[in-house]
């Protein structure tokens, strides 16, 4: 889930993006939102589908994911799996796993999580 910009350069921003040259200004439409998410899934690598919040930001308030995470629900609601913080501290093979383990192991309904 992409949810608000946490470093946008009219607002938080951080001395290493200063220094790479990353200036990303908080979008202000839902738009502006997916093309700057579109770039962050696209120059970190990401290879799983990813979703935007709102504009108004109800996911973030919601779930507040900060640092990112990825998270897993099972099929009753609840959270399955919820990794380390992101985006380097991912650990695909462990949500791999967990998706296995609810599906009812290796054999199960998930072969494989790109």
């Amino acid at each position: 889930m992409y949810i608000l910009e946490a470093h946008a350069s009219d607002a938080w921003s951080i001395v290493n993006n200063t220094k790479i040259k990353l200036a990303i200004p908080t979008p202000r439409s839902l738009e502006e939102r997916g093309l700057v998410a579109s770039s962050c899934v696209r120059n970190l690598g990401i290879e799983m589908p990813a979703v935007i919040d709102n504009i108004d930001n109800t996911t973030e308030a919601a779930y507040t994911g900060w640092p990112d995470r990825l998270y897993l629900i099972d099929r009753d609601g609840r959270i399955a799996f919820k990794s380390g913080t992101g985006p380097w501290g991912f650990v695909p093979a462990d949500l791999e796993a967990k998706l296995k383990q609810i599906a009812g192991g290796p054999g199960g309904a998930v072969s494989r999580l790109r």
